[in-house]
C-alpha cells in the first residue's frame, strides 16, 4: 500500500513493515528541502502497526547529499536560498535549520527500528540520512563521505551525534573534517555498517534483518530500544535502575497475559 509518493519521496507499507523510498536516481537521489519535507511528512504517516521502516534508494547512489542548486545565489524556487538565510535573525535561521533536520529525527523513535540500505554514494547529507536510521546494511559499493566542512559549513543534519557515538570522537574528526570517503569495508570494520553484502544481496539481506527483528516481541524490542539509546547519557547506576523499571514493566505485562 502506497501512502505517499511526491518530491522524490516514497512511502509503502506491508504490514509491519514500512519502505521509504528515495525515487530520484536521475539526480543520484540529491537531496532538497522539498524532499526533506516529504521524508518528515512519511514519518508522521507511518502506522502505528508498523514495526520496522527499511530506508532505500533507488538507482546506483544512495544519495549524492544536498542538491547543488542550493549552492546558487537563487537557490530552490519557493525556498530561501542560503544568502537569504544568512541574512534573516538568528531565530529565523534556527528556525529553517530545525525544520530541515525534522526529516532526520524520527527515524530513531523507540516504537520502530530503523534500516538504511545503502548502495554506492552517500555523500553529506545523504550521509546523514543513512545515519539518521537505527542500523545500516551496505552493498559492498557503498562509500560515505561529510563534504559540509570543505564547503566552509558543517554537518548540521543530525548525524555528528551517532557518527561520533559508532566510530569515537578522533575518526569522526577526521572524516568530516578532512571529508574523504570511507568504503564499504571500513564502515563495517569501525561500526558504521552493520552488515556488508555484495550489491546484488542488498534487498535479500535487509529482509533478512526485518524478519530477525520481527521475531521478538514488539514490546520487548521497545524497552530495549530506549534502554540502549538513553544509556550514553546516563552513569552506570542510573543504567542499573533503568533497567530494573524496565524488566519491572515487562514482567507486570507477561503476569498479566498469563492471568
Amino acid at each position: 500500500m502506497t501512502l505517499l509518493d511526491k518530491d522524490g519521496v516514497q512511502l509503502t507499507v506491508d504490514d509491519t513493515v514500512a519502505t521509504v523510498t528515495l525515487t530520484n536516481p536521475a539526480k543520484r537521489n540529491a537531496q532538497s528541502p522539498a524532499l526533506w519535507r516529504a521524508l518528515a511528512e512519511a514519518g508522521k504517516r507511518v502506522p502505528g502497526t508498523v514495526r520496522v521502516v527499511v530506508l532505500r534508494a533507488e538507482g546506483k547512489s544512495f544519495s549524492a547529499g544536498l542538491d547543488r542548486q542550493a549552492f546558487t545565489p537563487e537557490g530552490f524556487d519557493g525556498e530561501p536560498s542560503f544568502l537569504d538565510m544568512a541574512r534573516g535573525s538568528d531565530s529565523e535561521l534556527d528556525a529553517t535549520i530545525a525544520g530541515y533536520q525534522e526529516a532526520f529525527t524520527w527515524w530513531r523513535r523507540n516504537d520502530i527500528v530503523s534500516i538504511a540500505a545503502v548502495q554506492g554514494h552517500a555523500v553529506g547529507a545523504g550521509f546523514q540520512l543513512a545515519l539518521a536510521c537505527d542500523l545500516r546494511v551496505c552493498a559492498d559499493d557503498a562509500q560515505f563521505a561529510m563534504r559540509e566542512t570543505s564547503l566552509g559549513l558543517v554537518p548540521d543534519l543530525t548525524g555528528t551525534h551517532p557518527l561520533v557515538g559508532l566510530v569515537g570522537y578522533a575518526r569522526a574528526l577526521e572524516i568530516c573534517a578532512t571529508g574523504r570517503f570511507v568504503h564499504a569495508d571500513e564502515a563495517e570494520r569501525t561500526g558504521l555498517a552493520n552488515l556488508v553484502v555484495p550489491a546484488a544481496e542488498l534487498d535479500g539481506a535487509v529482509q533478512d534483518l526485518a524478519a530477525a527483528l520481527l521475531a521478538a516481541p514488539r514490546d520487548a524490542v521497545i524497552e530495549t530500544k530506549a534502554l540502549l539509546r538513553g544509556a550514553v547519557g546516563r552513569t552506570y547506576e542510573e543504567q542499573r535502575a533503568a533497567e530494573r523499571g524496565a524488566q519491572a514493566r515487562r514482567l507486570r505485562d507477561l503476569a498479566g497475559q498469563a492471568d
